[in-house]
């Protein structure tokens, strides 16, 4: 009988409505149900070291659950105001929807309006918003063979998890969260008031806002309305309709903290992290939840001491820095600098301490140069090379940056005072080849796999991501974490991907330790001093590049005396820090050296 009152009423308002257009033909190119129009894009949760929450990603902030969680509370509401005959119709309700179209409805009419929940369902995953009766006769058509192939409570769940309720709260229990902080796994907890209010927003979620003052009247009245309806289908006693009314509508309101992307630069290295691991993942759709290696106590000293004045007295606001700051035994990331003012990372954005590329200077030579002849050759330390004149095969003169030769002198010494000359010698001596594979094993990458003369002396382009990775081999006893800044990904479904990367032993433990003993040195007693922690066990290497003779000249600067790029990297037996200063686009301003060395002592004293 249903069925026939059902084809009765479409046939007549078609005719009314089209004439001699038949029902066919008005239903002719309606989609089909597919499955895959009624899946939801979920937004992604990034969490911190420990597992707490940090931020919820996406187009549309959206968790999806199951209907064992929804409670009665919850579902009574929504279908006392939106659908009272949920469960005994076939997709549309044939009364309410005669008595929609004869009569002029206006947004205050009832509690209810003319749509099913099913056909909302429909409207939101395959029809335009177009308000035509040719795309209406197509809801009704399409809401009919949905009831036919989904239950009652599958639909349900599409509707609760779809719709749109305000505060980019796509779904139940995102509104349940931005409006009442109450999760997924608890929405028990939710009061009477709270459901009918949450259940009261469809009809207008930014009119029913709870949140915002202007709106605590219609507030108030849309859900005392939905109370009233909950009374009078029988699913709550006057009494409990009346102590509910006299709730205050905006109690157990949370404050509001959307404030945008707290890390933003972590996140976004996160984020490239994933997406260069896993193909075909949509960040903003699919639902994942991202565990982070974030320490965000050092993150908020590292975005102070990036961005204030207050730690490091910076020369200027186009002054830029950037850093990565590890786990030296695991590779976890716990913070980066990512810039500073204009140039501090935004998220999906240019990010310094990843997508940088720089000349590393001198930062290279315990990697590319003393590195590979410890563990290839086992030079000693007292190793004796002859600082005297070189040049590369080209014919061009090497120079050391104090302008002298020093003649015999140890491994130690000329790494001590970063001279140029013996690096070189070691680096021909160990062979090409073999200096890049031991620089690669480190995770140091290079241009088209291409290495040059050059190289030895840190002429090609690295990151601190990749310079923090190489160096705490050498803290780790010669074993290579790559450095990550995600522990784990999983899905919606609950697969788990790990991100911990597998340890590599990519030298001997005897070459980690001799670089070690020799970069001591370094800040004990030589270029890199202003990083030595009094009682801290702190080695490193500083690294400068300067402009060429043409910039040199362009702007007045004594020809070789002038850095443009500075270095500082170096670690602890817990943490390696790598660090960057300079300007961005090699702009005519001298960098100053010992910035780099406080930014490092500053995160290691911290």
């Amino acid at each position: 009988m249903r069925k026939v009152l059902l084809t009765c009423l479409v046939i007549g308002v078609v005719s009314v409505g089209a004439g001699a257009a038949t029902f066919a033909e008005m239903i002719k190119g309606v989609p089909s149900i597919d499955a895959s129009k009624l899946a939801d894009p979920l937004s992604t949760k990034f969490y911190d070291r420990n597992g707490n929450f940090l931020y919820e990603y996406g187009k549309e902030k959206r968790t999806k659950i199951k209907y064992e969680q929804v409670p009665k509370v919850l579902e009574h509401a929504f279908i006392a105001t939106e659908d009272a005959h949920f469960y005994e119709h076939h997709g549309i309700d044939i009364k309410r929807t005669a008595k929609a179209i004869f009569e002029n409805v206006t947004g205050d009419f009832g509690s209810q309006g003319g749509s099913t929940i099913t056909q909302q369902v429909i409207k939101n995953s395959f029809l335009s918003p177009q308000k035509t009766l040719k795309r209406k006769v197509q809801e009704w058509y399409m809401a009919y063979k949905l009831e036919q192939k989904y239950s009652k409570h599958q639909i349900l769940m599409m509707y609760f998890n779809k719709i749109y309720l305000g505060n980019r709260s796509y779904g139940v229990a995102a509104a349940a969260k931005n409006y009442y902080g109450i999760e997924a796994n608890d929405l028990n907890k939710l009061t009477l008031p709270e459901a009918a209010m949450i259940a009261g927003l469809p009809q207008s979620p930014n009119y029913y806002d709870p949140s915002k003052p202007k709106n605590k009247e219609a507030a108030t009245n849309r859900r005392n309305l939905v109370l009233s309806s909950m009374h009078r289908q029988g699913y709550i006693t006057k009494k409990q309709m009346q102590d509910a009314m006299k709730v205050p509508v905006t109690q157990g309101l949370v404050i509001n903290k959307n404030q945008g992307m707290p890390y933003e630069a972590f996140l976004d290295a996160a984020v490239k992290e994933v997406e260069g691991k896993l193909k075909n993942v949509d960040i903003g759709t699919d639902g994942l939840s991202i565990y982070t290696t974030l320490d965000p106590k050092q993150q908020d000293y590292a975005d102070k001491m990036m961005n204030t004045n207050e730690i490091i007295g910076y020369p200027n606001d186009r002054f830029q820095g950037a850093f990565v700051f590890l786990d030296s035994k695991t590779g976890e990331v716990r913070a980066i600098g990512s810039g500073r003012k204009d140039y501090q990372a935004g998220f999906l954005g240019n990010n310094f301490a990843i997508d940088l590329k720089r000349q590393p200077g001198s930062t290279i030579k315990p990697v590319l140069d003393y590195g590979p002849a410890i563990d290839y050759f086992k030079w000693s330390t007292h190793h004796q090379l002859n600082d005297q004149h070189t040049t590369y095969s080209s014919g061009q003169e090497l120079q050391n940056w104090d302008r002298r030769y020093h003649g015999m002198l140890s491994m130690r010494t000329a790494l001590q005072w970063s001279y140029n000359i013996p690096a070189f010698l070691t680096y021909k001596a160990v062979g090409i080849d073999r200096a890049k594979n031991f620089a690669k094993q480190l995770g140091i990458t290079f241009d088209h796999d291409q290495v040059y003369e050059s190289t030895a002396i840190g002429s090609n382009a690295v990151n601190p991501l990749e310079m923090a990775g190489a160096y705490s081999s050498f803290a780790n006893k010669g074993i290579y974490n790559q450095p990550h800044f995600v522990q784990k990904v999983v899905y919606p479904n609950g697969k788990v991907v790990s991100f911990k990367p597998k340890p590599k032993q990519v030298m001997h433990d005897y070459t980690a330790y001799m670089i070690t003993d020799m970069l001591r040195d370094v800040v004990d007693a030589g270029t890199g001093k202003a990083a030595n922690v009094p009682g801290l066990d702190v080695a490193g290497k500083t690294g400068t590049t300067n402009f060429d003779k043409n910039t040199s000249l362009k702007y007045g600067y004594p020809l070789g005396n002038v850095s443009n790029d500075s270095w500082f990297t170096g670690y602890t037996p817990q943490y390696t820090m790598s660090v960057w200063t300079g300007y961005p686009n090699n702009g005519p301003e001298t960098t100053w050296l010992e910035i780099r060395l406080i930014l490092h002592r500053s995160c290691l004293v911290k």
